[in-house]
């Protein structure tokens, strides 16, 4: 963010998977922060000026000589300073203490003794105390940095919380970060309001103003133009970046044939009656379907929708005389499973369509101003632009469509198979009430076929997977527990009304272990 907000904290990522959930309990606190990695958090320091620093936790072992290390200038500065698990284990490494390889290792849900207080436990735990918290280490630190003392204890990590109080210098070997740990986010808050002294006024208003100065300062008089997906990432990031620049921007909605029923008409709607916003509308369904004929793997699948899009946009931006940017509606989780967020070592889980930069032959920069947020924090966005709740609270769409729910290889006839079925689903979900209690809900069509009877006849159809799950960040995800009536009712109207499928099942499978969409 260059505009900078007048109180932050930093973030110092050292790799692992649930970094950015920090950055969102400091939000929530109503502090600004800030994510870098370990071997650039000199430069985000002395730019963000912070009010205190956080370690983050990683994959790497500090026993090993090339294990990530934090900037000295991080000690130097006196800012309170907080280290969780692997920062809790490079903080005590750094400043003399002693690292180990753990013969007790722990993965889970643990327990934590409180022995002593400390100001991060203000209004919160006190001596003689025992509180659930969430542990994923293999080393523990054996021996503290001088002027440490242990303030709480584990089975099997004796300097569970390990603080120097006078120093304002605070190590845990858990994660306050993850909803694991029950009082996590208000230990980060004890953190970043009393130990800090941050005013907690950050707001998602603050946010918007900074973003449109932010865009303002970056385009300059340049034009812009935004790729219009259908979803609410990409609508928020339009109206977002027009009321920045305003006539400088067009918006692309390109209909790939991989659309909800009605989407197209929805989202052309919206855009052209309410907003006043100039839209090209691109039928390019045919040239994608094309595309995507006899490809089956979902990673080869996603790099060609991509590609494709970006084609699409390099003709338009053509059309309408040159742009100098390209919009998206790219959001964190989409990032962290693409690549770190940061440049940091978290590992790839999959590839997303709009992540991973523009072929230099475009001459063009991006332009991504959602970067930084969960999709509850866009759709927050979103409602402070005056988007209508009926567009902000639906359920997230993917930009590859229907051809990530399509497991195997796609075509117009099973995309015409599918939005029947998704459209039954969602529409029975809407008649129980139900919608608003669900992060996302979809029908997948799978690439199998089972033998059925209807009537007196055999029927050789496709099967239909129903997937619904809540959710608060797209992080982490919990099925939704439907009732039998429900899921009985819903299946006998997809095979009695959805020519080419003849069984329906329910998917209950959490994420992790599995990804909310199928590919």
């Amino acid at each position: 963010m260059t505009v900078q907000p007048t109180e932050s904290i930093l973030i110092v990522d050292f790799g692992s998977q649930v970094t950015q959930l920090i950055a969102r309990r400091i939000r929530e606190a109503g502090v600004y922060s800030e994510i870098a990695p370990f071997n650039s958090a000199e430069e985000a320091f002395n730019r963000l000026q912070p009010k205190g620093i956080i370690f983050s936790g990683g994959p790497a072992s500090v026993t090993e000589a090339e294990s990530p290390r934090a900037p000295q200038v991080m000690f130097d500065s006196g800012l309170p300073l907080l280290a969780i698990c692997y920062g809790q284990q490079t903080l005590h490494q750094q400043l003399g203490g002693k690292v180990v390889t753990s013969d007790q290792k722990e993965f889970g849900r643990a327990f934590i003794e409180i022995v002593s207080p400390s100001a991060l436990f203000d209004g919160l735990w006190h001596i003689g105390e025992k509180h659930q918290v969430w542990m994923s280490h293999g080393d523990r630190v054996e021996s503290l940095a001088p002027g440490f003392e242990i303030v709480a204890r584990s089975e099997g990590a004796p300097f569970a919380i390990a603080t120097n109080e006078e120093a304002k210098r605070y190590s845990l070997m858990f994660h306050p970060e993850v909803v694991h740990t029950p009082d996590g986010g208000k230990l980060l808050s004890n953190f970043v309001r009393h130990v800090c002294g941050c005013a907690g006024d950050w707001t998602m208003a603050s946010f918007r103003d900074a973003k449109i100065a932010d865009i303002r300062e970056q385009v300059g008089s340049g034009r812009v133009i935004c790729g219009l997906s259908g979803g609410v990432d990409s609508a928020v990031a339009a109206v977002l970046i027009h009321e920045a620049i305003g006539e400088q921007l067009t918006c692309v909605f390109v209909d790939h044939g991989l659309m909800r029923a009605g989407e197209a008409e929805q989202v052309v709607s919206l855009f052209r009656n309410s907003y006043n916003i100039p839209l090209v509308h691109v039928d390019a369904s045919r040239d994608f379907l094309a595309g995507l004929d006899g490809v089956s793997d979902p990673e080869k699948k996603r790099k060609f929708i991509g590609a494709e899009f970006i084609n699409v946009f390099e003709a338009e931006a053509k059309k309408i005389g040159g742009a100098d940017f390209l919009a998206q509606g790219t959001l964190y989780p989409d990032v962290i499973e693409s690549v770190s967020f940061t440049g940091g070592p978290s590992v790839t889980i999959k590839s997303h369509h709009n992540v991973g930069g523009l072929p230099e032959r475009m001459n063009m920069k991006l332009v991504e101003p959602l970067r930084e947020l969960f999709k509850d924090e866009v759709r927050e966005l979103g409602r402070e632009l005056g988007l209508p709740d009926a567009f902000v609270g639906r359920h997230p769409f993917p930009g590859p469509g229907l051809a990530i729910r399509i497991p195997g290889e796609v075509t117009k006839a099973k995309c015409d198979i599918l939005r029947k079925a998704d459209t039954i689903y969602l529409e029975e979900i809407r008649n129980a009430g139900l919608y608003d209690a669900i992060w996302q809900a979809f029908a997948v069509l799978l690439p199998v076929r089972t033998v059925g009877v209807m009537g007196d006849f055999r029927t050789y159809d496709y099967v239909c997977a129903l997937r619904a799950v809540t959710s608060v960040d797209g992080m982490t995800a919990d099925i939704y527990p439907f009732d039998a009536a429900f899921l009985s009712r819903v299946a006998t109207r997809i095979v009695n009304e959805v020519q080419g499928i003849n069984r329906v099942v329910y998917d209950y499978t959490s994420k992790p272990p599995g990804t909310i969409e199928w590919e």
